[in-house]
C-alpha cells in the first residue's frame, strides 16, 4: 500500500487495504513474514527475512507487466512507453546481481531479519521512462493512461540496517544495469520476431 514512512526502515508495518486489488500481493508477502517467525520462534528453524524492493535485470519475463521490463520491451518494440497516473510516482530499482549479492550476505550472517534489500536511489516513473528511452530509443513516445488502484505514491528503501549489519549495499547504477538487461531483451525480442515470421 501506499506508505506513511518515506524511506521505509524495516520496523515499518505497512498500510495495505486488505480487499484492494493489490491486497493479494501485499498481504502475501506480510504472511510470509508471519509464517518464517512462527517456524523460527516455535520449531527453531533458522530463517532469515528478505523485504526485496523493485527488481531487473536480464532474463527477466519480456511481457510480467512490471514497469522496467514493460518499457524497455515496449521501446524496443517502437510502442509508445505506458505510463499509468502522472507518472510522478517514485520507485527505487536495483539490479539483480545486486540483490543476489546481498541475499548472500543475509544467508552467511545470524540475522533474522527482516533487512531491506533495495537500491535507495529514488526515481519518478517519468525518470525512468526518460531513462530507458535513453538506452534504446531517444525518440520512443510516452503514453499516459489512469493509474491502477491502490498504487503507492513513494517507494524507498531505508537500507542503513543491512549497510551496518550486512555489511552490502547496492553498487549498479540504473542506466548501467538497464544497458546489461537491454543486450538480453534485444536478442530475446529480436528471437521472437525472428520466430513469427517463420510461422
Amino acid at each position: 500500500g501506499d506508505p506513511l514512512e518515506h524511506p521505509q526502515t524495516e520496523n515499518y508495518w505497512g498500510n495495505v487495504n486488505p480487499i484492494g486489488v493489490r491486497s493479494c500481493y501485499d498481504e502475501g508477502k506480510r504472511t510470509a513474514e508471519t509464517l518464517a517467525m512462527d517456524y523460527h520462534r516455535g520449531a527453531n528453524v533458522e530463517v532469515r527475512i528478505a523485504r526485496i524492493f523493485n527488481t531487473y535485470g536480464p532474463r527477466m519475463s519480456i511481457d510480467d507487466g512490471r514497469v522496467v521490463s514493460n518499457f524497455v520491451a515496449q521501446a524496443m518494440r517502437k510502442e509508445p512507453l505506458t505510463v499509468y497516473g502522472d507518472g510522478k510516482q517514485t520507485r527505487s530499482f536495483q539490479y539483480v546481481s545486486d540483490l543476489v549479492e546481498g541475499l548472500i550476505h543475509l544467508m552467511e550472517n545470524e540475522h533474522v531479519g527482516p533487512f531491506n534489500l533495495g537500491n535507495p536511489g529514488e526515481f519518478t516513473v517519468l525518470e525512468l521512462a526518460e531513462v530507458v528511452k535513453s538506452v534504446v530509443d531517444p525518440k520512443a513516445q510516452i503514453e499516459f493512461r489512469e493509474n491502477t488502484a491502490d498504487d503507492p505514491h513513494m517507494r524507498k528503501p531505508d537500507i542503513t540496517k543491512a549497510k551496518e549489519l550486512l555489511h552490502w549495499e547496492p553498487k549498479v547504477p540504473l542506466k548501467e544495469g538497464l544497458s546489461l538487461m537491454v543486450e538480453d531483451f534485444r536478442l530475446r525480442i529480436l528471437d521472437d520476431l525472428l520466430l513469427s515470421q517463420i510461422h
